[in-house]
């Protein structure tokens, strides 16, 4: 990674791959005004990113600010972060401004975020979405013109599991994400890195040049760098200030663990050796900490994916998932409650409709609005949203009990009833072919259907752009095995990465919209002509068996909710782009491209999707045939449509 940002010229120039394509990313960012979220472990040089940022973006003769949120004291944080007005607190004995109006013009990185306390957080969502700050002691709103970017080193996945952190913000301050490797992921860079800290030291302190013995540049390569890139500089800095010779060697590096034979690991590191410290010191806390650790790191090694997680420590999901309702990660199952309305205080069952759902369309603004969560309060209802990247995924969900209703476009819930996913079909949404498409650079040599015969093209499999390239591909005469398909979740903005791995992107509104508008890339075709494009609404079958007043309910919201989206576009619009992240406009063009109205299930639909499902049984790509018309809701064709 580049260590001196202020002067680029004089860092080193870094030959790790991962390196480059970092620098790249960093590059597409810095001049745009997005938040940025840079994570990383301490020691990565997360405010010298910020620094590069701003230095390389239109803000860099404005003020680059950096505040520690963990440092803010939490009597004075508020005043601190937006400023005060005389008289508002003791000793307040003049009016102050805060970061963000110091920051006025100019770039303020918000470093360790996640630190910051609850409270906090919810007044610095206000100012992420409304771009205005108010004074402590004051009612007048300020505007402020400043890019924040946040940093830290907390796994804010986990802090909102433990609710230390709002989910709301998080995904405010997600929009771009520069995530920093660790040191020891990133060994060819430190001999560059090294040289860079050699010279820079030797130069600060008036010392002649130093250089490397062979020994101490290996025993740099091997040591584990807890530290990262602060410890190795910190390292060679003391090494220059207390070597007399030019070269050092790797006894002056005074690395932990180091000798003349290399690095021994101490019989106090072993695992049997702390596990009987731990024992000795804190028996009464261990067995939850080594439970808890080992889980949460299984966990972070399979993405939060539970089955996986569960595999990995050699346990089933269900024992997994009892240890997290344990730990308060999850909600455990429903319990009976005590009616307050009843005189005999009989024993009534809270109900739960746990929805999964991707930021667009009527779920998006159903949640952003809060009207469902209103609707059941006075049934007894709880409503919990989970948010996913895609239908296969969602429904994977759907089928490990994790939410009980979601929705997808055309092709995941055939692939979920093939591999026994007792999925039901509850509704849909007329086509919007328009609304998917496959996506190149703008300078890609890909100018027709054709010349994707051996390309690299990114799909998420059984999705319903997975659907559409199979039509493209049929249309073009290209057989499956005549190009690369790469399996991955969508995502947009595309990093230097993305560009490096694939050479085209099957992607859907609203991530195909925003693209769109960027000049760097272009649509080569939608799917006008090819793909019909329903969206389906789906539930676990033993759901809907127990709980059809809860759907009857759900549907009639998404119809009202069809017809605001219709009839208020622009305002449906801007509540999503707070969301998604992006800019209204590309919003309301994908919403322009569908109609809203939910429907009930109808033959002519549930014969196209047997058509879709027979031919994918005949590609081989689902093991075996399925018969759509079993899994349709049996009220689904007697549900009032709202005109």
């Amino acid at each position: 990674m580049l260590t001196n940002f202020n002067n680029h010229t004089d860092s080193p120039r870094l030959v790790d791959p991962a390196s480059l394509a970092f620098q790249s990313l960093l590059d597409k960012f810095a001049p745009t005004d997005a938040t940025v979220l840079i994570v990383g472990e301490t020691g990565t040089g997360k405010e010298v990113v910020a620094r590069y940022l701003h230095h390389h973006s239109q803000r860099r003769h404005g003020p680059f600010l950096a505040v520690n949120c963990g440092a803010l004291t939490e009597s004075l944080a508020e005043a601190e972060l937006f400023g005060h007005e005389k008289g508002a607190f003791t000793g307040a004995t003049q009016s102050h401004p805060g970061w963000f109006e110091s920051a006025q013009g100019g770039t303020l990185l918000l470093d360790e975020i996640g630190e910051l306390n609850p409270s906090l957080q919810v007044k610095l969502l206000r100012v992420l979405q409304e771009r205005e700050i108010t004074r402590v002691g004051s009612r007048k709103a300020i505007k402020v013109d400043v890019r924040v970017i946040a940093a830290t080193h907390v796994d804010l996945a986990q802090a909102i599991r433990e609710r230390r952190f709002r989910e709301d913000l998080f995904y405010r301050l997600n929009i771009a994400v520069v995530p920093l490797p660790p040191l020891r992921q990133r060994r060819e860079d430190i001999p560059l890195l090294a040289q860079h800290f050699l010279a820079l030291y030797a130069r600060r302190l008036g010392r002649p040049a130093r250089r490397l013995s062979h020994d101490a540049l290996e025993a740099l390569r091997e040591y584990s760098w807890p530290g990262n890139i602060r410890e190795l500089e910190n390292t060679l800095h003391n090494a220059v200030l207390l070597s007399r010779e030019e070269t050092l060697t790797p006894a002056q590096l005074r690395l932990a663990g180091y000798s003349e034979h290399g690095f021994n690991e101490s019989n106090d590191s072993t695992l049997d050796s702390f596990l009987q410290q731990q024992l000795i010191s804190q028996p009464q806390q261990l067995f939850d900490r080594v439970i808890s650790g080992l889980i949460s790191n299984a966990l972070l090694m399979t993405d939060q994916n539970q089955t996986q997680a569960a595999a990995l420590l050699g346990i089933s999901r269900h024992t997994l998932r009892t240890h997290l309702a344990n730990q308060g990660v999850i909600k455990g199952r429903r319990k009976a409650l005590v009616s307050p309305s009843s005189s005999s205080a009989h024993l009534t069952q809270e109900r739960e409709l746990r929805i999964g759902y991707q930021k667009f369309g009527n779920l998006g603004v159903l949640k952003a609005r809060q009207s469902l969560e209103h609707c059941f309060a006075q049934q007894g209802v709880s409503v919990l949203w989970s948010e996913f990247p895609a239908g296969p995924q969602l429904l994977y969900a759907l089928q490990n009990n994790e939410i009980d209703f979601g929705t997808t476009g055309e092709v995941p819930p055939i692939f979920a009833q093939a591999s026994g996913n007792a999925v039901t079909y509850i509704a849909w949404e007329p086509p919007a072919p328009s609304s998917v498409g496959i996506v190149v650079p703008h300078d890609s040599d890909i100018r027709t259907i054709s010349d994707l015969r051996s390309k690299r093209v990114s799909v998420n499999r059984g999705s319903n752009v997975h659907w559409l390239l199979l039509q493209l591909l049929e249309e073009a005469g290209i057989g499956l095995d005549e190009l690369k398909v790469v399996y991955t979740p969508p995502k947009y903005p595309l990093t230097a990465s993305d560009y490096l791995s694939v050479d085209a992107w099957m992607m859907w509104d609203p991530l195909l919209s925003a693209a769109e508008s960027n000049p760097e890339l272009r649509i080569l075709v939608n799917g006008e002509g090819r793909v019909r494009n329903h969206q389906f609404y789906l539930a676990r079958r033993d759901y809907v068996e127990k709980n059809d007043d809860i759907l009857r309910q759900l549907v009639e919201s998404l119809q009202q909710t069809g017809l605001f989206i219709d009839s208020h576009r622009h305002e449906a619009s801007m509540l999503l782009a707070q969301e998604l992240g992006l800019e209204v406009a590309s919003v309301e063009r994908a919403l322009t491209r569908r109609s809203h109205k939910t429907r009930g299930m109808a033959f002519e639909v549930i014969k196209e999707q047997q058509t879709i499902a027979d031919r994918f049984y005949a590609l081989g790509l689902i093991n075996k045939p399925v018969r759509v018309r079993d899994a349709v809701w049996q009220f689904s064709s007697a549900l009032a449509l709202i005109e």
